[in-house]
């Protein structure tokens, strides 16, 4: 199954120059600091797979993170410069590039999931259960890069506070339990955290729903800017975008009864919390 744009073999993110001597630098600094990945992971409260991959310039590192290493490595202020030069590469499957490139600027973003937890929504540890248990296999270099493509997508809906997010989730979504129950556990904890962030809505669709207006599959919506709109549908092998305003129209509709079918927004979160203290 596509998850969000995930690639496997042949479709790992491109570093870049910049990215992989920032990376060197920091690694540089860390080892001459005798702390391993996993002491200073502890130290600047990321975990070691980010400072992997930070150091090996697969990620581009989080203010937070440069703030935080500075810090711990002397306060020299040279990551801080250095970070102002960073250059990112997309690192997503190229069929999915485009519709990324109008998430960054997107003023509304809807989404509907009937098969997972949308990639925006996702905690690691869901992610990295999705990509190891991808067919044809990934290696454990191939699950890391999908995990630094997809937690730099997630920067969307806090750097943007915006755009307005809406997310309806199926209900049998959580019940499925990917992952296991500390997974999700966490991911439920991260869902009702992000529920209170004031640009994103997340609605639950009951389990048992008489009628229901997305039998069809999953749907994502955006508008741009200028008040254009672009719908994108994922199947097991690919994506498509549809920019025909006919095709949007009626997703857009069927969105609209989906919202109404689901649980409101505060019945939605209630449901979460008490699925949270079930498990």
């Amino acid at each position: 199954m596509v998850v969000d744009g995930a690639v496997g073999t042949g479709g790992e993110p491109e570093s870049s120059d910049s990215l992989r001597t920032f990376g060197a630098v920091v690694q540089a600094l860390r080892e001459h600091a005798g702390l391993s990945r996993e002491e200073f992971g502890e130290r600047v409260r990321f975990s070691k797979h980010t400072v992997a991959s930070v150091e090996l310039g697969r990620r581009m590192p989080d203010p937070t993170f440069v703030d935080r290493a500075e810090e711990v490595l002397g306060n020299t202020g040279a990551l801080r410069k250095a970070a102002g030069h960073l250059a990112r590469q997309p690192g997503l499957a190229a069929w999915f590039r485009q519709w990324a490139r109008l998430e960054t600027t997107a003023i509304t973003l809807y989404t509907y999931e009937c098969r997972l937890i949308p990639g925006l929504l996702q905690t690691e540890a869901y992610a990295r259960t999705l990509f190891r248990n991808q067919l044809p296999p990934m290696d454990d270099e191939q699950v890391e890069a999908q995990w630094v493509a997809r937690g730099e997508r997630q920067r969307l809906l806090r750097e943007r506070p915006n755009t307005a997010f809406s997310f309806i989730l199926e209900e049998g979504l959580i019940l499925r339990s990917t992952g296991g129950m500390d997974v999700t556990r966490e991911l439920i904890d991260h869902l009702l955290e992000i529920a209170e962030l004031r640009n994103v809505e997340i609605q639950v669709m009951p389990q048992v729903q008489e009628t229901h207006a997305g039998l069809d599959g999953p749907m994502q919506l955006l508008e741009t800017p200028d008040n254009t709109w672009f719908a994108y549908c994922e199947g097991q092998r690919g994506g498509l975008l549809l920019p025909d305003p006919k095709e949007i129209s009626v997703l857009q509709r069927r969105y609209a009864r989906m919202r109404s079918q689901a649980l409101t927004i505060p019945d939605s979160v209630s449901l979460l919390q008490r699925m949270r203290g079930a498990l």
